[in-house]
């Protein structure tokens, strides 16, 4: 599960209001661009069509190929995103390659000469020099309506728990290596810390964490290296509001009921989410354990659950909504939002290596 950046780089009516159809490339038809086809397939009727796609990998090209042919879709093909830049055959741009490319496709983005809209996969790059889907899942959009309506009072603490299977397979086991991905903290974390600032309200401040490389990838060995990205974790993060949030990381429980479990403590009461499950609970103090209130959260927009519980598909919606009124809507994560996050895992990796606290000062300078 990932987090997103939308960056609405033009407002120069990049949609065709006469066709009514915005038309999108995708950089990246691995895994997670297959993902996002899927998802503006099942948004062509709110305007959304795929009209080309930019991989090296001739594997990935001939399955993405396969997946618009099915839809219906006659696709233009790239080896490369520049070309696809300069074809000039699309408004959007989602960019789903591999970590360590996204600082200089968006640099070559941004400088070309044809405004896009922009959506990144996270994250927004792999280290603080270069540079949310997540909220989007029904429980936790949910439980984040619940702390928005104060129903919590002030929050105080928030505890993310992830307990999951370990990596998934990638072209070129581009995944195993901090070098590539900028670590499993923040590779796969940083839209749970993007989280913690959302609930919270606040900018982070210093980091401490404990992590190791204990079960996966340990046997595993690549052009002579073995993988050295971290299968377990704790993260504490302090915030400058006084709040505290806390990660749980576990990437050999494939024998949990939830994949992800979220708390949030405010002065008034405790907001729980469960995923996949989709279920909220909450519960005021003056209320004890009698008052506690149980929910299964649905959102009846998703028509595509995907790899990400639906929250891709609500991810494109709002995103296609902002790209139709040309700018004017700003977009729900921006590239500030994307730069604290990877700082927040840039400063936990470094904690895991330093055994200190990190202030995000330090990783920001």
């Amino acid at each position: 599960m990932d987090l997103d950046i939308d960056l609405d780089l033009g407002v120069n009516k990049l949609f065709d209001k006469t066709k009514k159809m915005v038309r999108y490339g995708i950089i990246g038809v691995g895994m997670m661009g297959r993902e996002h086809l899927c998802n503006l397939f099942h948004l062509r009727n709110e305007g959304a069509t795929v009209v080309c796609v930019a991989d090296p990998h001739l594997p990935s090209q001939k399955v993405s190929l396969e997946f618009a042919d099915s839809f219906g879709w006659q696709i233009k093909v790239f080896s490369g995103h520049k070309e696809m830049l300069d074809s000039g055959l699309c408004d959007v741009v989602v960019i789903a390659t591999p970590n360590m490319t996204h600082y200089q496709i968006l640099m070559d983005i941004i400088n070309h000469p044809k405004t896009h809209h922009v959506l990144v996969e996270k994250p927004l790059c792999t280290t603080v020099e270069d540079c949310r889907k997540y909220r989007y899942m029904p429980p936790v959009a949910k439980l984040i309506d619940i702390v928005n309506g104060g129903r919590l009072g002030h929050v105080k603490m928030v505890s993310i728990r992830e307990h999951r299977f370990p990596f998934l397979v990638k072209v070129d086991n581009w995944n195993r290596f901090n070098c590539n991905s900028g670590g499993t903290l923040v590779e796969k974390c940083c839209h749970f810390f993007d989280l913690m600032r959302l609930f919270v309200g606040a900018n982070p401040v210093r980091v401490m964490a404990s992590g190791a490389i204990d079960i996966n990838h340990k046997n595993e060995v690549y052009d002579g290296k073995v993988p050295d990205i971290i299968d377990n974790a704790y993260v504490i993060v302090e915030f400058d509001n006084g709040a505290r949030g806390m990660l749980d990381l576990c990437m050999f429980a494939e024998g949990s009921k939830n994949e992800q479990e979220i708390s949030v403590i405010g002065e008034d009461g405790k907001g729980e989410a469960f995923v996949p499950e989709n279920i909220v609970r909450y519960g005021l103090r003056i209320e004890g354990r009698d008052g506690v209130r149980t929910m299964r959260a649905e959102d009846h927009r998703i028509k595509y659950d995907g790899l990400h519980h639906g929250s891709s598909y609500l991810e494109h919606l709002n995103f296609l909504a902002a790209v139709k009124v040309d700018g004017k809507k700003a977009p729900a994560v921006d590239l500030q939002d994307g730069l604290t996050a990877v700082a927040i895992g840039v400063a936990a990796q470094l904690s895991i290596e330093k055994g200190r606290f990190v202030s995000i000062k330090e990783v920001m300078s």
